[in-house]
């Protein structure tokens, strides 16, 4: 059985503002969360001083945007002073939630250097009109940690999220958001050293989806491919990756339960603006909202541009199921 999402005939559905000084080279990686009849993007952005930031668009057919001319969240202190990344916004008790990847130094502190592991920390952030955000913290310190997302409600009485110990996704619990408890935490999956295209990483996606049959959530990965290669220097190698696309069901009440994970990628990389970029070879997606039965996959192409895929969510839950 096999499944795969199909491009929007549209995308790109977002480029660079060649006018911006904070978004004319690449904006990629975004949010989009359905609210109100409308599709709200949070996208990743990087200007003239080659940081990132959170821009923010909104759009009547999740087609043609409207966007603000500033970002909505930007670099503040050493936490993040490199950069704010990837994020991914759920709507949850009342307010949304963006969780968020915060690229900073690798010490933070006076006197002594406290040891934040190499500066990329599982952010969370708060706001209740989708522009004005509040800094939570972090999920964890002392660790490179990231591909974080928050469940559209809470299990078990706690709210629960994704995030990576590379190179697996594991679950954590919290019951504010702002603790969670180390014992609260497992790993689920990881790369499949057997398998052609998550050999090497793997990563969670969109926020996930409910359905009937599990949790359906979409993730990325790649396969690590050393190529040697000689060049007017003499003998090297390079190496390649590409980021595909999957799919994985888990159980509704115990998410560390895996219930099917169909080995064959649902989406990779075919169009030139995919192939080639400021990152090549990448699909990566951070949004899969579920509009009148229609799931729409927003993803970074070769982080440069943003563009579109969709499926029908019944097709894919049979795909999760059965594939």
């Amino acid at each position: 059985m096999s499944f795969r999402l199909q491009r929007h005939p549209q995308s790109p559905v977002m480029i660079p503002d060649p006018t911006s000084t904070w978004e004319c080279y690449n904006v990629f990686n975004p949010s989009v969360i359905y609210h109100n009849g409308l599709f709200h993007m949070h996208y990743r952005a990087q200007g003239l001083d080659w940081v990132s930031r959170i821009g923010y668009a909104v759009s009547v057919d999740g087609v043609h945007w409207n966007r603000l001319r500033e970002p909505v969240l930007a670099p503040s202190d050493g936490t993040d002073s490199r950069g704010i990344e990837d994020p991914r916004v759920v709507a949850l008790d009342d307010a949304f939630y963006m969780t968020y990847t915060a690229y900073g130094r690798e010490f933070l502190g006076q006197g002594e250097p406290t040891h934040l592991g190499g500066g990329i920390l599982p952010m969370i952030a708060r706001s209740e009109n989708l522009i004005t955000w509040e800094r939570i913290g972090p999920m964890v310190v002392g660790e490179d940690n990231k591909d974080h997302v928050l469940f559209p409600r809470k299990i078990g009485g706690r709210y629960a999220a994704f995030h990576r110990r590379w190179p697996h996704v594991w679950l954590a619990y919290s019951e504010d958001l702002r603790t969670w408890p180390e014992e609260w935490m497992a790993p689920i999956y990881g790369p499949r050293p057997d398998n052609w295209w998550d050999a090497t990483s793997v990563g969670s996606n969109g926020v996930p989806i409910e359905t009937e049959h599990g949790w359906l959530c979409l993730n990325h990965g790649y396969t690590t491919q050393v190529h040697d290669s000689a060049n007017s220097l003499g003998q090297g190698s390079t190496v390649t990756r590409v980021y595909r696309l999957g799919v994985i069901l888990l159980d509704l009440e115990d998410p560390t339960r895996v219930i099917n994970r169909p080995k064959e990628p649902i989406f990779w990389p075919e169009e030139l603006w995919e192939l080639r970029g400021d990152v090549p070879n990448v699909v990566f997606s951070n949004a899969n909202p579920v509009v009148d039965g229609t799931v729409y996959v927003y993803y970074g192409g070769a982080d440069h541009v943003i563009g579109l895929a969709t499926c029908s969510l019944d097709e894919l839950v049979d795909y999760a199921r059965f594939g």
